[in-house]
């Protein structure tokens, strides 16, 4: 950085206007898809019905808006590429904002960085179009078109060539551009959207207007349009209010997660925004059904009184401040997590297409082959069954149900057989559902733990022999944390340097390894150490920890892999199942359960 010779004093000068609007541009146009989302959203604020983007070259070559709105008029457009003129506003109360635009900012702003020709026509009256090169604009001039405007922006920052090197390859800018499109195209659904891309001809993306009387149905129908239909069948309907707040959309059960914050859209007003108090929101009503690295994925819509929340932060208009910002948090946060509940056993349809892929059918063998491995495993003479009805204890096998012992209102079936002492094998209705018995009865534990927890301590079951655990440093951690614990009905006291004696454990875990649990819980402790606990995220830090310590709590208290059931212990698990809210998913995000339908099944088959 170059710093003056401080005794020279340097010249204050007014920058022309041409310089001016090239440094303005640098905040509101960042790269192509800046000016894609400052048209469209004029488009939107035109009222267009539809609405068709053309690029080329990434959108560094060419840039095309059609609309069908409103238009301008031949003395408009002049006005248009004025800085600070705008339509949406009048400057009286910059708190009242109910339109995308307002600032007046962007098409000058392009205009200053790239070739720009405007192009309307109101009703009635004539077309007319202007051109600005560089921040120089022409005269405005007759031409032909329809009602509506067409922005054509060329050249996108040949004025300040520096800015190019800084762009991406036209394919990454390609997708940021159809990212934008599809981003909006979910905020009004009835309006139709068209991306083509000009190099080769392809559309990249089309979303004709969604009709429907319900408008929860319309934005469904836009939402499996962007997001896909198996997005669709594994979300959540979300639909709650607060205190003037209304949140409406879909939310993703958490065993259809994804490895990066991809699938979050969010927005306020209509608005798409990427904000850290909502994203974090997100995070919170997921904090417990999902595993660490996962991302839970949503389109969610925050409605409010615009005097409630100032959009008026940053010049690209992406971030927002509300004015009560725990009552937006809290009702996100408690949203989610009764939508989650709500969901029950339900776990993503993904499951059973994975666990149906992972079949392989067997190379076919010939006919020599199969004759020979008939023979070997041919069925041995019956035995005389000494006990008709019952299965020998050695071979662990349950008496098989009744073939009308699968009630349509047993979405999880009965148990037919439990595999490799883990796996649960139940009829549905129309398919098989298989369980995994230890991560569905940790949930379970973990659920009834909760519930205890909130209503009251845990009960707790005293040892006749107090457990002294070495846990070296963790143990400052444990001890701190002890009337936490004491709630939950761990009762623990110090013992000595590094080490701690458990007196109580909670009596619904049964017996448990009282050492193998504390050295869980240091682990969980030792991860969070605490900090500040003030306002609605010190909480969820809270009762994060506490959550975390009663997920090993359920751990160390539920069925085993390795343990053998018997058919009353199976399906008296899949009704508990069923009971249970989040029981789809286990304490680390996971399904607990898959389900194969019949027609899956035969076609494994070539049936």
């Amino acid at each position: 950085m170059t710093r003056h010779d401080p005794h020279i004093r340097p010249v204050i000068r007014q920058l022309d206007e041409a310089a001016a609007n090239r440094i303005a541009a640098g905040e509101v146009v960042e790269r192509p898809a800046s000016a894609v989302k400052e048209l469209v959203e004029n488009a939107l604020d035109a009222g267009a019905r539809r609405i068709e983007v053309a690029i080329a070259g990434g959108g560094k070559r060419l840039i095309r808006v059609s609309d069908d709105g409103c238009g301008m008029t031949a003395a408009d457009l002049p006005l248009a590429l004025a800085r600070h003129a705008t339509s949406k506003i009048d400057g009286s109360d910059l708190l009242d904002i109910r339109s995308f635009g307002f600032r007046g900012e962007a098409l000058p702003s392009l205009g200053a960085v790239g070739r720009l020709t405007i192009t309307s026509r109101v009703a009635g009256a004539d077309a007319a179009q202007i051109t600005v090169t560089g921040g120089r604009a022409g005269d405005v001039r007759p031409a032909a078109g329809n009602r509506g405007t067409v922005v054509e922006l060329r050249d996108l920052f040949f004025a300040t060539p520096a800015r190019l090197r800084f762009l991406r390859g036209d394919r990454a800018e390609t997708q940021a551009i159809a990212e934008v499109i599809r981003r909006l195209s979910m905020a009004d659904p009835q309006v139709g959207f068209i991306l083509t891309d000009e190099d080769d001809g392809r559309v990249l993306f089309r979303a004709d207007p969604e009709t429907g009387d319900a408008p929860a149905a319309v934005a469904a129908a836009r939402i499996g349009r962007v997001m896909g239909r198996e997005f669709v069948e594994n979300a959540v309907a979300i639909d709650a209010t607060r205190d003037g707040l209304r949140l409406t959309g879909l939310a993703a059960l958490p065993t259809y997660s994804r490895g990066a914050a991809v699938a979050q859209h969010l927005y306020v007003n209509g608005r798409p925004v990427r904000d850290k108090l909502l994203t974090g929101a997100l995070r919170a009503g997921y904090f417990d059904v999902l595993s660490s690295g996962r991302h839970p994925a949503a389109v969610l819509f925050l409605s409010c009184d615009p005097q409630g929340v100032d959009v008026n932060v940053h010049p690209a208009k992406a971030e927002v401040r509300f004015r009560e910002p725990e009552a937006a948090r809290g009702l996100v946060v408690s949203a989610l997590r009764h939508a989650m509940a709500g969901a029950g056993h339900r776990a993503s349809s993904t499951g059973g297409a994975a666990t149906l892929a992972s079949f392989r059918a067997e190379p076919r063998p010939s006919p020599g082959a199969v004759q020979a491995a008939w023979v070997a495993q041919a069925p041995a003479p019956p035995a005389v069954d000494p006990m008709p009805g019952f299965a020998e204890a050695s071979g662990r096998i349950e008496p098989p149900a009744p073939s009308d012992a699968v009630p349509a209102a047993f979405p999880l079936g009965a148990a037919r057989a439990q595999l490799h002492e883990n796996w649960i094998v139940a009829q549905s209705a129309d398919g098989i559902v298989i369980v995994d018995q230890h991560a569905a009865h940790e949930r379970l534990v973990y659920e009834r733990l909760k519930a205890q927890a909130a209503q009251a301590r845990i009960p707790g079951q005293a040892l006749l022999i107090p457990e002294i655990v070495d846990l070296g440093d963790a143990a400052a951690g444990v001890l701190a944390a002890a009337g936490e614990l004491d709630r939950l009905g761990l009762v623990v006291e110090p013992f000595g340097p590094g080490c701690v004696a458990v007196r109580e454990v909670p009596a619904p875990l049964g017996h448990c390894d009282a050492a193998a649990l504390l050295r869980d819980i240091a682990d969980d402790l030792g991860d969070d150490p605490g900090g500040d606990v003030t306002g609605g995220a010190g909480l969820d830090r809270l009762q994060g920890r506490i959550d975390a310590v009663l997920s090993s709590m359920a751990c160390h208290g539920s069925v085993r892999s390795g343990r053998r059931l018997s058919g009353d212990e199976m399906n008296a698990l899949l009704r508990e199942m069923e009971r249970t809210p989040r029981s789809g998913q286990c304490n680390h995000g996971r399904p607990t359960w898959v389900e194969l339908k019949l027609s899956d099944i035969e076609r494994l088959f070539g049936r």
